[in-house]
């Protein structure tokens, strides 16, 4: 199993809302789990909750439309022209841990994933 650790900014953020489903979160650093066979373990320095929802695209600049936002639940499309798009469903379990399923074209080239994202601590 492999660790990485990531840290991204998502661009126009300071200014830019977030999802109702968001606000119950806190930033920090998550650890992404994938599901399924070869299941990768990741880091990623949350500064912006909206880094979850685009994850394969990091700091990639994209518009996103909220399809659909609960206290508990978030669906997003995103499009980052040249670097690709996706969809993420994220569904938030407790305040710190979430599943999220994403799916898109990045780097010229299909992805889909189901992770469970957990918040392990503060950035360090």
């Amino acid at each position: 199993m492999m660790a990485t650790t990531v840290a991204a900014a998502v661009p126009g953020a300071a200014n830019a809302p977030g999802p109702v489903a968001l606000r119950t979160l806190e930033p920090g650093e998550w650890e992404l789990r994938d599901r399924g066979d070869g299941a990768e373990t990741r880091k990623l320095c949350v500064t912006d909750l909206r880094q979850l929802l685009q994850v394969r695209h990091g700091a990639a600049l994209c518009r996103s439309f909220t399809v659909a936002d609960a206290p508990n639940a978030v669906s997003v499309t995103y499009d980052c022209a040249a670097a690709g798009n996706g969809r993420t469903d994220l569904r938030i379990e407790t305040t710190h841990l979430v599943q999220i399923r994403s799916q898109g074209i990045a780097d010229g080239a299909p992805f889909a994933f189901a992770a469970e994202g957990r918040r392990v601590g503060a950035c360090g």
